[in-house]
């Protein structure tokens, strides 16, 4: 089951916000005809009237996918109109934040293929990354087709249970906004040290976005990537001191951070 049976039989998505619209837009880069996409979203942009798919239509009897993306608090209002696929042969791919396969399953029937993945916000550059996993009525080719339409926006990684997808979530999902506030603190902390803000948010955010760069482009792991631009005594070692005190420093700070992202996360699913 490959993006051919998506243009046969079509695909609905159930909310075109940021993430949908990300998902939308790569989907018909790669070639979905907008004439196979069916679109729910109470709030249309100029942007998703413009592309030529069907806006708040009738339904398909049998698309091969219904991707839920809006909000959490959207989905007890949003999934009654999609009740009647289910217990089907469509498959339910759902980047709903803390919403659980077994929530699914309970609105829209147990015999329902399900797929529940997290991505983040970089899909919006084509830089995203997703995590997913499917339920036993998911079929491998389903999961497959799942994941060729998340990798329209970025990475895919599958998960080897559910119970991953809370680490996932304040790991990746909630990761971005760690970086973008890093983003913050290191312009403000070469304000301090007299730069203008204009140069100071202009290096910020070129040295993150290159790191993250090389990172994931260079054959070392960010330890050795790391250990190369540290010189003994030097510069980048007085700071790191500060930053790698296992009292005080970023290891104890990210640990309670990623933490209560997760616990979070857990609070959202458990309602």
């Amino acid at each position: 089951m490959s993006l051919e049976t998506v243009r046969a039989r079509g695909l609905v998505l159930l909310g075109c916000g940021k993430m949908g619209g990300a998902l939308l837009a790569g989907w018909l880069a790669r070639g979905v005809p907008p004439s196979s996409v069916w679109v729910i979203e109470p709030a249309p942009s100029d942007w998703l009237r413009a592309q030529g798919v069907h806006l708040n239509e009738a339904l398909p009897p049998d698309p091969a996918v219904a991707l839920v993306a809006g909000k959490p608090q959207m989905m007890g209002a949003a999934l009654p109109a999609l009740l009647a696929l289910g217990n089907g042969t469509t498959l339910f791919l759902s980047i709903a934040a803390g919403t659980t396969i077994a929530a699914f399953e309970a609105a829209l029937g147990e015999d329902t293929p399900i797929v529940r993945a997290m991505p983040n916000t970089p899909a919006a550059v084509g830089r995203g990354i997703t995590a997913l996993i499917g339920n036993a009525r998911a079929s491998a080719a389903q999961i497959d087709m799942a994941e060729a339409l998340l990798q329209a926006v970025g990475q895919t990684v599958r998960l080897g249970s559910e119970g991953q997808m809370d680490a996932v979530t304040a790991v990746s999902g909630s990761g971005p906004a760690y970086v973008f506030h890093l983003i913050e603190t290191l312009a403000a902390a070469g304000e301090a040290e007299g730069l203008s803000p204009d140069l100071a948010m202009r290096l910020a955010k070129a040295t993150v976005g290159g790191a993250g760069q090389l990172a994931e482009e260079a054959a070392e792991d960010p330890a050795q990537l790391r250990r190369n631009v540290t010189s003994p005594n030097g510069t980048t070692q007085a700071a790191l001191e500060v930053l790698m005190d296992d009292g005080a420093g970023l290891p104890p700070l990210m640990r309670r951070a990623v933490a209560a992202a997760a616990a979070r996360s857990r609070e959202l699913a458990n309602g």
